[in-house]
C-alpha cells in the first residue's frame, strides 16, 4: 500500500478504526454510516506516484527503488483497489433512491398530516382489513408521519407489539411531536434491509410505498423473511390506481407492480399468497397471506 503523508490524527470516540500500521495506527475509519476516511493512497497509479515524487524529491529520495518497484507493487494492489471502490460505488448507487426520497419528503413533513387530515379514516378501515389480534406483532413499512399508527395499536392492544419504519428521519420526527412514539416504536431504516429476526412479524401494513421502492422483488422477499407463516401483507392507498394516474395526468402503466397480472406473481414468488385485491375509485387494497414454505425433505429438483 502507498503511503505518503507525515500527518496523522487520534480517532474520536465516535468513530470505527478500520485498517492501521505500525508507525500510523489510523489508516482507515468510518463514522457513523456514511462517512469513511482513509489516510493510505488506494486510488494511486504510476501516474500518481511519478507526480508525488516529482512534487516532494527530498520525500521521494527516502524512499530507494520508489519509481522501479511502483509497477509491480501497483499491480498487486489493482485487484484490491478495484473491488473497495466497485462496493463503494454500489453503496452510493444503492442510496442514491433513499437520497431522492429524503429530499422529497424531509421539507413536507410537517404539513403531511394537515394535508391528507381526511384520509384518516380510510387507514382506519384499511388496517381493519388486516384482521390482526391482541397480543400481535404489526409493523408499519414507510409509515411517513405515523397515520396508521393507533389503529394498528388498537388492533392489536397493550399486550401487542406496534413498529413504524421510516427511510426519512424527518418523518419519524413529525410522528413523534404527533404523540405516536406512545402509539408505537419508530425507526430509521431501509425497508429492503430490515434489522428484524426471521418469521416475528404477525402482520406489515404500507401505504403507497412498494410501487416507489427502486426494487420491489426484493423488498417483497425481505418482508416475507420477517413475517410468520400466515402473517398478513396489505398494500393500501386511500386513491385507486386509476385516480392517482388521472391526478398526475398520465394513463395507467401496464408495467405498474401494484397491477394485479404482475402484483399476483410477484407476491407468489416472494412467499406470498394474494387474497384479496381492490382497486377502486376510493382506494386501493391487497391483502396477501405468507404462506408456508415446504419441508426441506420434501424439495425436489425441477
Amino acid at each position: 500500500m502507498l503511503h505518503w503523508h507525515g500527518d496523522t490524527m487520534e480517532l474520536p470516540p465516535a468513530a470505527v478504526p478500520l485498517a492501521s500500521c505500525d508507525r500510523y495506527p489510523v489508516q482507515a475509519f468510518r463514522v457513523g454510516g456514511a462517512a469513511w476516511g482513509l489516510q493510505f493512497h488506494l486510488e494511486a497509479d504510476a501516474g500518481a506516484v511519478d507526480a508525488f515524487a516529482a512534487a516532494f524529491p527530498r520525500d521521494a529520495a527516502t524512499a530507494p527503488g520508489l519509481h522501479e518497484s511502483a509497477p509491480r507493487e501497483l499491480a498487486a494492489l489493482a485487484p484490491h483497489r478495484d473491488r473497495v471502490f466497485g462496493r463503494f460505488a454500489a453503496l452510493v448507487a444503492a442510496r442514491t433512491a433513499h437520497t431522492a426520497t429524503r429530499t422529497f419528503f424531509a421539507p413536507r413533513a410537517e404539513a403531511w398530516d394537515r394535508r391528507f387530515a381526511a384520509d384518516g379514516p380510510r387507514y382506519t378501515a384499511a388496517v381493519a382489513r388486516m384482521r390482526l389480534r391482541p397480543g400481535q406483532y404489526a409493523v408499519d413499512l414507510g409509515c411517513g408521519t405515523g397515520r396508521a399508527l393507533p389503529a394498528l395499536r388498537a388492533a392489536v392492544g397493550e399486550a401487542g407489539a406496534v413498529l413504524g419504519v421510516d427511510v426519512t428521519e424527518a418523518m419519524l420526527t413529525a410522528a413523534a411531536r404527533a404523540g405516536h412514539t406512545g402509539t408505537g416504536r419508530l425507526l430509521l431504516a431501509d425497508c429492503h434491509r430490515l434489522p428484524l429476526p426471521a418469521g416475528t412479524v404477525d402482520g406489515i401494513f404500507t401505504a403507497g410505498l412498494l410501487d416507489h421502492l427502486p426494487d420491489p422483488p426484493t423488498a417483497l422477499r425481505e418482508w416475507a423473511r420477517v413475517t410468520a407463516p400466515g402473517g398478513i401483507l396489505l398494500l393500501f392507498h386511500p386513491s385507486g390506481r386509476a385516480e392517482r394516474a388521472a391526478r398526475h395526468g398520465h394513463l395507467l402503466n401496464p408495467d405498474d407492480p401494484l397491477a394485479e397480472p404482475n402484483l399476483r406473481p410477484a407476491l407468489h414468488e416472494s412467499g406470498w399468497r394474494l387474497a384479496d385485491y381492490d382497486d377502486t375509485a376510493e382506494y386501493f387494497i391487497a391483502r396477501a397471506i405468507r404462506t408456508v414454505p415446504p419441508p426441506q425433505d420434501t424439495l425436489t429438483a425441477p
